[in-house]
């Protein structure tokens, strides 16, 4: 991992006013921990440039003023509210054989074949990784190649592990993913919505056929009866009154 180096002083006091002529100065008051005892110091603001607006991950070497050279990580930065400006830093001291806990960030590379060619999402759901592991084994970022994902394919914690550090979050985490976009979602239900309104009509068609032709058969049934059973009554009748001619 890549080390910054910064300068500082020790600081002789800490209270509220001491604080607030340091800040007036252009200077940050900072703090160590992971020592025998807390290690208070300032340093010129424009030194936490490359250690705080940046993406990578760093150790850092602190120089006090007296020489002695102290090994670090960045643990928290406090920010202004309004203006942004850096108000303190807090730091833990690295020895060497002890493990340390840092988070890890996590750079992309490649193309998804399945954001290229089926028009998926590139959904990263983890952009940081936090870690456990000695001092010289700590990485400055996790490269994440995504160049044989295809739609609904999936990165997870345990493709990133490795022997020489522990990675503090489940296996089955995903770091990143292609999922089917939106649009392509909306296309897929609206294609569904047409099929089973095509079903349907069809079916209403069948039906309406159906009806036309059992109504036909019964009417032409009806008709036919109806017909005969008038005719027949009509033929007894005019016999009855030749009968009664004669």
């Amino acid at each position: 991992m890549k080390s910054i180096t910064i300068n500082g002083s020790k600081r002789e006091h800490v209270g509220k006013v001491a604080t607030k002529a340091l800040r007036n100065a252009g200077k940050v008051p900072c703090v160590i921990y992971g020592g025998e005892n807390p290690i208070h110091f300032s340093a010129d603001e424009l030194s936490f440039s490359k250690l705080v607006y940046t993406g990578d991950a760093h150790t850092v070497v602190i120089v006090l003023e007296d020489g002695n050279k102290i090994d670090a990580v960045m643990q928290d930065v406090q920010f202004h509210p309004v203006s942004d400006k850096i108000l303190h830093v807090d730091f833990f001291q690295l020895h060497e054989g002890k493990e340390i806990n840092m988070i890890i960030p996590v750079k992309v590379i490649g193309t998804a074949p399945g954001v290229r060619d089926s028009g998926g999402n590139l959904s990263r759901n983890k952009r940081k990784l936090t870690i456990r592991a000695l001092p010289k084994n700590l990485p400055d970022f996790f490269t994440v190649d995504i160049s044989n994902l295809n739609l609904n394919d999936s990165i997870t914690v345990a493709d990133l592990s490795e022997e020489s550090f522990t990675i503090l979050h489940p296996e089955t985490q995903v770091v990143c993913q292609v999922k089917m976009s939106r649009a392509s979602m909306e296309i897929e239900e609206d294609e569904d919505e047409e099929l089973e309104e095509g079903a349907e009509g069809a079916e209403g068609a069948e039906g309406t056929e159906g009806a036309s032709k059992e109504g036909g058969a019964e009417g032409g049934k009806g008709t036919s009866k109806e017909g005969g059973a008038e005719g027949g009554k009509g033929a007894s009748d005019k016999n009855s009154e030749a009968k009664s001619d004669s």
